[in-house]
């Protein structure tokens, strides 16, 4: 297949922001960069609609191939996630422990959203869309965004409400 030139400078200049907002949809590396791929793949072979505002066009492809992978995990049996250990940092803190600890909770908390509702979390607030902007990738009017905004954050102050500032670990020294 051959590739528009356009694409690829496109595709250079916007695949880590574009690769962000797929990790925010899916809580997942792995999935948000095998979303974005195939978002990418999807968007090269209909790059003559997408050239004239490609980035909303990946945006929307993202939203919808998360959408899908939603419902194909709802049709599968449920996997248990590996239980987070916070006792298995070493004894020492290093200096981005508090920024690493606080984007964990952050993610934490975007993904006890409903997928709607995370989802106009990512576009509202990570990747800074109005709410009209916010409507037409998701599909839906303006009054939908705003009450899916209000009810997600609603929900992220109440669990981030219970989380507690990370108190240093004390390193304890050999005598």
């Amino acid at each position: 297949m051959r590739v528009d030139p356009t694409f690829e400078t496109f595709v250079e200049g916007r695949s880590t922001a574009l690769l962000r907002t797929a990790y925010l949809l899916t809580g997942d590396r792995g999935h948000a960069e095998d979303l974005l791929q195939t978002a990418l793949l999807r968007t090269a072979r209909h790059w003559s609609r997408a050239r004239d505002a490609p980035e909303a066009y990946v945006r929307r492809v993202l939203v919808n191939l998360s959408r899908d992978r939603i419902r194909s995990l709802f049709r599968r049996p449920r996997e248990a996630p590996m239980p987070p250990d916070p006792d298995s940092v070493v004894n020492a803190v290093d200096a981005g422990y508090e920024q690493v600890t606080e984007r964990r909770v952050v993610i934490r908390a975007l993904a006890k959203l409903p997928i709607r509702q995370r989802q106009v979390i990512v576009l509202r607030f990570f990747e800074d869309l109005s709410v009209e902007q916010t409507a037409e990738v998701l599909g839906c009017s303006t009054g939908t965004v705003k009450s899916y905004t209000s009810r997600a954050l609603a929900s992220l102050r109440e669990v981030l409400a219970g989380h507690h500032q990370p108190t240093p670990l004390e390193v304890s020294h050999a005598s």
